[in-house]
């Protein structure tokens, strides 16, 4: 599948805690859905996790537990969720992350989340090896892309979105045009793989 063809959903999620088996739940996701490099839909939405969060957690992403009171469940999100994830390929910095998460939330809701393609933008900087280190806001800053907001669902998104693209276009130099290429550079080094 041609990469220009195809419609991509960068994803973040924040949540409650380091994992759903410690009992942490989501908080906020975002979503921003692209093809060929232009933004068609976009969705974003504060979540009642239906628990307090710790201190230590609101420290992190600065939602607080007021700011979550009145907002939709994640069962009432779902549907639009699903909606605009439909049909893409998912795309995440540290992807594993978020889709426990969302796996799991699907699960309290009696669904399966669907089996999306995904490209993580974690996996394929480690792979390239051009950076010290592959945190999200210290790829943001080498390649000069904002990083204002970061820990909010929608500014990750942003930012990794940006990320994925640069890869993209990186990496259609030496020809990869398809998802199955892209892949492939996620689960080895680039280096292996171009020949450089």
């Amino acid at each position: 599948m041609l990469l220009k063809d195809l419609k991509f959903a960068c994803l973040d999620t924040e949540t409650t805690g380091l994992s759903p088996e410690g009992g942490g739940r989501v908080c906020e996701v975002a979503v921003s859905v692209s093809k060929a490099g232009r933004v068609v839909d976009e969705f974003s939405t504060l979540i009642n996790p239906q628990m307090p969060m710790h201190p230590d957690v609101i420290a992190i992403h600065g939602i607080t537990n007021e700011m979550v009171k009145n907002a939709p469940t994640f069962q009432e999100v779902l549907p639009k969720l699903l909606g605009v994830l439909d049909n893409c390929v998912v795309v995440a910095h540290n992807a594993d992350f978020d889709i426990n998460f969302l796996q799991w939330e699907f699960e309290q809701c009696g669904m399966h989340f669907p089996k999306y393609p995904v490209i993580d933008t974690l996996k394929l900087a480690k792979k390239s090896g051009r950076f010290e280190k592959n945190r999200l806001g210290f790829i943001a800053e080498k390649l000069g892309i904002s990083s204002a907001g970061w820990h909010r669902a929608m500014a990750d998104t942003k930012m990794a979105e940006q990320i994925f693209y640069y890869f993209v276009n990186e990496l259609g130099k030496h020809g990869v045009t398809t998802l199955e290429q892209l892949q492939q550079f996620q689960c080895k080094r680039w280096k292996d793989l171009l020949g450089d």
